[in-house]
């Protein structure tokens, strides 16, 4: 009951709620894939519906500002690192009823896997079962969308849990927000784009939903 209290003060009704990106410290470029976001979000005010702000506004991880948004975005090619103050904040914002999607961008893996260690020791990073709802909104997905190659291992969703709560899903090896950019900017074949922003679109009407 108290977590519920939290979430529904911090972040409202599901008619207000929107999105924002996550500036981290550490030199990794938080900034990458500026028009990811912004294309995600103009799908899902199209087709399913949701009416978030077409500008996603910039928040930093020690910020009370993240309280307002219960969804971030963060992506990356670098160096990925919190400090205290940045770990306090993020943690009581994940234990109220936060979200982080993470976004692998060439690079970030080994970074953010040692960040997030840091940032929730007692929980592990597992790999989401294709059975969880999160692939299953809108869209029905029997596996997570590959949009660049990297490595050329096969994409995987990964989360973390606290409290049997969903509250981190970091897309590995697929690139999602790649995929959200304009067109022109990786030169993605529309089936592909597609693809992503539809992924995009089941992550967030699932935590606006949860």
């Amino acid at each position: 009951m108290l977590r519920l209290l939290i979430v529904l003060f911090f972040f409202g009704s599901i008619q207000a709620q929107e999105v924002a990106i996550l500036k981290y410290k550490g030199g990794g470029d938080w900034y990458a894939n500026p028009t990811a976001l912004p294309n995600l979000i103009q799908f899902c005010n199209v087709n399913i519906k949701t009416t978030i702000a077409e500008k996603p506004k910039t928040v930093e991880t020690n910020s009370s500002d993240i309280f307002n948004y219960p969804i971030l975005f963060m992506t990356g090619h670098g160096n990925v690192f919190f400090d205290n103050s940045d770990i306090e904040n993020l943690r009581k914002y994940l234990f109220a009823g936060g979200f982080i999607h993470i976004s692998d961008n060439y690079g970030l893996d080994k970074y953010i896997r040692a960040a997030l260690k840091k940032l929730l020791p007692e929980s592990e990073l597992e790999e989401i079962p294709y059975t969880h709802p999160i692939y299953h909104q809108t869209f029905d997905f029997e596996k997570i969308p590959k949009i660049h190659e990297h490595d050329g291992k096969p994409p995987q969703g990964f989360g973390i849990f606290l409290e049997g709560r969903l509250v981190i899903f970091y897309d590995y090896e697929s690139d999602l927000s790649d995929g959200w950019e304009d067109e022109a900017v990786h030169n993605n074949p529309a089936p592909v784009r597609e693809k992503a922003l539809k992924m995009g679109a089941n992550i967030i009407e699932y935590v606006f939903k949860n």
